[in-house]
C-alpha cells in the first residue's frame, strides 16, 4: 500500500485557497475608500475641465459654457515663458535633491546599523510640520540674516548679494520642501539591494565612486525614479516657494493659478491653466509607468 504525502499535492489547494480569500478579503476591504477618492477625483476634474470652456460676467462670477478663448489665451508667450520657468525649475530641483539625497539614503541604509529608524525619524519627523510655516522659516533663513552675513565674511558673498527674490532662492525652497519625498525612495531601494553586488563592484570597478556610478545607482534606479516623480510632480505646481523666496520675475505656474482664482476673480482661465499643468504632470507620470514596466519586464526575463 502506498501513502499519500499529505504535504503533497492535495494539500496545496488548501493553502492556495486561503491566499485567494485573503487577496479578495483586502480587495473588498479596499473598494469603499478607492470608490470614495476615485468618485471625488473624477468629479473634481470634470469640474474643472468644464469651468476651463466657461466665461466670467461682468462682475466676475463663473459662468458655464463652450468657450476655446481660454486656451487659446495660453499660447501667449508669457504663460509659455511662466510654465518653461517653472518646469526648469521643478528639473532643477530633481537633481539636486537626487544629488543630495543619494549619499544620505546610502549612508543610513548601509552604514545606519541599529540607528536606521532613529535617522530616518530625526529626517522625516521635521517634516511633520505645516509646509507654510516651514517656508516661512526658511525665507528668514535666506534673507539678509546670520547664513548671508557668514557668507560675506568669509568672501564668498559681497555686500549687492541676495537670495531672496532669486530664482536660486526660489529652488533652494523647493528643495529644502520636497527633498525628503527622494530620500525615503532611495533608501528603502537601497535597503532592498544585495550588498554582496558593491564588494563584487569594488573587485570589478576598484575604486568607490565607479563602484557606486556602475553598480549602487544601476541597483536602486527605481527608487531614484520614484522619487523623482514624488519631488517633480509637487515642486511643479508649487506656488509657496516661488511667491515668499521669489520675485516677480520667477512666479511659477502655481501662482498664475492662484492668482486667476483669487484675485483675479477670472476661473475659468484659471481651470484651463489647471488643465495645461495636469498635462504636464500627466506626461511625466506615463513616463515613469513605462519606464517602470520595462524595468520589470527586464527583471522577470
Amino acid at each position: 500500500m502506498v501513502r499519500r504525502d499529505r504535504s503533497g499535492p492535495a494539500a496545496r489547494p488548501r493553502g492556495g485557497t486561503a491566499a485567494a480569500s485573503g487577496a479578495r478579503l483586502w480587495t473588498w476591504l479596499m473598494l469603499p475608500g478607492t470608490l470614495w477618492m476615485t468618485g471625488f477625483l473624477l468629479a473634481s476634474l470634470l469640474l474643472v475641465a468644464t469651468l476651463a470652456f466657461g466665461t466670467t460676467d461682468p462682475l466676475g462670477n463663473p459662468r458655464f459654457g463652450f468657450n476655446t478663448e481660454n486656451f487659446a489665451a495660453l499660447a501667449d508667450p508669457a504663460y509659455r515663458t511662466v510654465l518653461l520657468r517653472s518646469l526648469g525649475y521643478a528639473l532643477i530641483t530633481c537633481l539636486i535633491c537626487l544629488a543630495v539625497s543619494y549619499p544620505v539614503a546610502y549612508a543610513i541604509a548601509l552604514h545606519g546599523g541599529r540607528f536606521k529608524n532613529l535617522l530616518i525619524a530625526a529626517i522625516v519627523v521635521p517634516f511633520f510640520a505645516n509646509y507654510l510655516v516651514r517656508m516661512y522659516g526658511w525665507s528668514v533663513v535666506l534673507s539678509d540674516g546670520p547664513l548671508l552675513r557668514a557668507l560675506r565674511a568669509i568672501g564668498i558673498a559681497g555686500d549687492d548679494t541676495r537670495i531672496l527674490q532669486t530664482g536660486p532662492g526660489v529652488i533652494a525652497g523647493l528643495v529644502y520642501g520636497f527633498v525628503v519625498f527622494m530620500v525615503i525612495p532611495l533608501y528603502a531601494a537601497m535597503e532592498r539591494m544585495d550588498t554582496s553586488l558593491i564588494e563584487a563592484g569594488r573587485d570589478l570597478y576598484g575604486g568607490p565612486l565607479r563602484t557606486f556610478l556602475f553598480v549602487t545607482v544601476p541597483a536602486t534606479r527605481q527608487g531614484a525614479a520614484a522619487g523623482c516623480v514624488l519631488v517633480f510632480l509637487p515642486a511643479m505646481g508649487d506656488f509657496v516657494s516661488a511667491q515668499l523666496m521669489g520675485g516677480p520675475d520667477q512666479i511659477m505656474i502655481g501662482n498664475l493659478i492662484q492668482d486667476k482664482f483669487f484675485q483675479g476673480q477670472n476661473w475659468p482661465l484659471g481651470s484651463a491653466l489647471t488643465m495645461l499643468l495636469m498635462a504636464v504632470l500627466l506626461l511625466g507620470m506615463l513616463g515613469y509607468l513605462r519606464r517602470t514596466r520595462k524595468d520589470e519586464a527586464e527583471a522577470a526575463r
